[in-house]
């Protein structure tokens, strides 16, 4: 693992997308205010501008692409990076590259082109406002090459790059027409357009890295805007990972804890990024509001992360003071728990395959599914790829959608004689029409997919513990299965009457159940559970209780000794991190309720503490002692069977629980 003080812990990213038409940019910037607000402000770390989206430079340079507001002479990222220093603060600068207005308007033959000719444009209009895309197959590479050179000359060693706006940009310009037919594609298939686009996106980012390497060894770089699913390929380009995550900006409450339980398991430091803003990038105006940011901040901590918050700077160079009495407020936080965050590692014991990549601002619905589901239920996870190391962890789950080939197969098959368990549902296991198994472990006879699109589950007592009595629906069509010798069923599939159709129905929603089928709800061969129904992406669309009944009572049955028991609201979040020196386990709990305050947006507003919760946690020895940090409160515990047990009398949003 890398020495664990690559990236700062309390960021600020300042953007500053500055228009060509505001000719006062800088006028009211004063270096030794700037850098004396970040420092009261508990800041150590703002990534500065060069470029921005606008494609305009914001350094003393003979470029003419150098902001014409700018006032002759006037080095504002220079006075910004040589204020930061004087206190101490890391400047790392920002350079955009598929978003250059200045390079669009000037060489129009660089812009990305659809399929039909015209421009890829954000708002798809030329009448809308939106960033016209670059196109990194043209002579733009270069352009943008020269630019981040420049920039490394000019402020070596610099303390780190940021490129941004770098997702695979397929296109139709001749230049990446010709290169694709090199690469023997078809520039008339999508597909090809889109596997070339990836492509030179791995090409660039290579070339880049490596200059920065060059020129500033120490220098952290990331290449933001990229699904986080390809971070397996993409990690030798990454000096850190930084998952953007406004939640209030598009990427919601749940984009954040899904992908840093990927990040985390890669060789790299990692840090989420979240904003100051009422909803996303350039809210001027919007503040918000306190428990928000403490809450999204506390998450990065409880997940091992270092924190970023944006802001964008006005143009005239002059801060916020409400924006940063808040953020001061919340980094004074996380500057007293550094002592029980620095190195700390996660301890897990599920290891959740990942499904699918996802999109950019969101996840897939087995994946979100999974991550609500088991974070309810306080289980210790991580989110990983079939190709990584999985003998670490006691139980695996495949959810719904994973592909089991002949090699994971056999992977799988090894780490059940290991002495691992594996709980799979829906298709993971099967064939794409469930006609087949594909991991003859799951013990299972596939029948096909049911012919309903809803049907009911009518839980057996051996699997209903908490479960009420009735059959439950379950809105998601399913696989009929039949269990094969050896293996043991759990409840029945109740089907409806018929399916439902426009001209051949029953009341205002689904069919009522008919026919109590031999389809069981669930099965388990051994160390092998299975579910015949895709039952995360059904909980992430839904959020049907029962589905998380059913799988906690078969992750019981898996996994009977799990690391924490919290009884606890199921809006809890908890998480178990480790220290090595001085050693200590430290767990989280998070007790936030974001609410739905407008029609699509969701908001933490109020802090309402709980009391007197019960923890368990099983540990390798009894500790000497529990406590609260950062507060030192002492804490009585007993130990029993490997497992400390402890009251904790108040979880005012975030407590930490230390034992030690």
């Amino acid at each position: 693992m890398k020495s664990r003080s690559l990236i700062s812990t309390r960021q600020i990213h300042l953007d500053f997308h500055t228009a060509p038409g505001l000719l006062d940019v800088g006028s009211e910037f004063d270096g030794r205010a700037f850098a004396k607000t970040m420092k009261s402000a508990n800041v150590n770390s703002v990534t500065v501008f060069a470029k921005c989206h606008h494609g305009h430079l914001y350094y003393n340079t003979k470029r003419p692409e150098r902001h014409p507001g700018l006032k002759k002479g006037l080095d504002l990222l220079g006075q910004q990076v040589e204020a930061l220093h004087r206190e101490g603060i890391r400047a790392p600068i920002y350079i955009s590259v598929q978003c250059d207005e200045y390079a669009a308007d000037t060489y129009p033959e660089w812009v990305a082109r659809k399929e039909d000719g015209s421009q890829v444009k954000w708002g798809n209009s030329v009448f809308k406002p939106g960033w016209q895309i670059l196109d990194m197959s043209t002579d733009y590479q270069d352009f943008l090459a020269d630019q981040t050179l420049e920039v490394l000359k000019t402020f070596k060693p610099v303390d780190g790059i940021f490129f941004d706006m770098c997702w695979d940009q397929p296109s139709t310009t001749a230049p990446f027409m010709a290169q694709m037919r090199k690469a023997n594609l078809n520039p008339e298939s999508e597909a090809d357009r889109k596997s070339y686009a990836h492509t030179l996106a791995l090409k660039y980012m290579k070339r880049f890295s490596k200059m920065v390497r060059d020129h500033s060894p120490s220098a952290t770089y990331y290449f933001n805007s990229r699904p986080l699913s390809n971070l397996a390929e993409e990690v030798p380009f990454l000096a850190q990972v930084e998952i953007e995550a406004l939640p209030t900006g598009g990427w919601g409450y749940m984009y954040f804890p899904k992908n840093v339980r990927f990040a985390r398991t890669f060789d790299r430091e990692y840090l989420g990024m979240t904003a100051r803003f009422h909803k996303s990038w350039a809210d001027f105006g919007g503040l918000k509001p306190y428990a928000a940011l403490e809450y999204e901040t506390s998450q990065m901590m409880a997940h091992g992360a270092k924190c970023s918050i944006g802001d964008q700077l006005h143009p005239r160079g002059t801060t916020d003071v409400g924006a940063y009495d808040l953020i001061g407020k919340v980094y004074a936080r996380v500057k007293d728990r550094e002592p029980w965050l620095d190195g700390a590692t996660p301890l897990t014991q599920i290891g959740l395959f990942q499904a699918g990549p996802g999109d950019l601002h969101g996840v897939s619905g087995s994946d979100e599914g999974a991550t609500r589901m088991l974070t309810q239920l306080k289980h210790q996870f991580d989110v990983v790829l079939p190709s990584q190391n999985l003998s670490k962890y006691e139980l695996l789950v495949l959810p719904d959608t994973v592909r089991v080939d002949a090699a994971l197969a056999k992977k799988l098959s090894a780490y059940l004689k290991g002495g691992g368990s594996i709980l799979a549902t829906g298709y993971s296991g099967l064939s794409d029409d469930a006609s087949a198994v594909t991991f003859k472990e799951l013990g299972i006879a596939p029948q096909g997919k049911s012919p309903f699109t809803t049907t009911y589950l009518r839980f057996s007592n051996d699997i209903a513990e908490g479960v009420p009595q009735s059959d439950h629906v379950m809105y998601e069509p399913g696989v009929r299965v039949k269990v094969q010798a050896g293996t043991k069923a759990f409840g029945q599939v109740v089907e409806p009457y018929f399916e439902r159709a426009y001209d051949h129905f029953c009341s205002h929603h689904q069919t009522p159940g008919a026919t109590a089928t031999a389809y069981p709800i669930a099965t388990q061969r051994g160390r092998v559970a299975y579910v015949p129904f895709p039952i995360f992406s059904a909980f992430a669309k839904h959020g049907n209780y029962p589905c998380r009944l059913l799988v906690k009572n078969l992750i019981d049955r898996l996994l009977p000794q799990p690391l924490l028991h919290v009884q606890s609201p199921t809006s809890t979040e908890a998480t178990v991190m480790q220290q090595r020196s001085p050693a200590r386990t430290i767990v989280h709990l998070l007790q936030y309720c974001p609410e739905r305050r407008t029609k699509d947006l969701d908001l933490v507003e109020d802090i309402v503490p709980i009391h007197d919760v019960p923890v368990s946690i099983k540990l390798v020895k009894k500790p000497k002692r529990a406590y609260l940090a950062p507060d030192m409160q002492e804490l009585a515990f007993e130990w029993s069977n490997g497992r400390a047990e402890l009251i904790v009398p108040r979880i005012n949003g975030h407590a930490m629980v230390v034992l030690e």
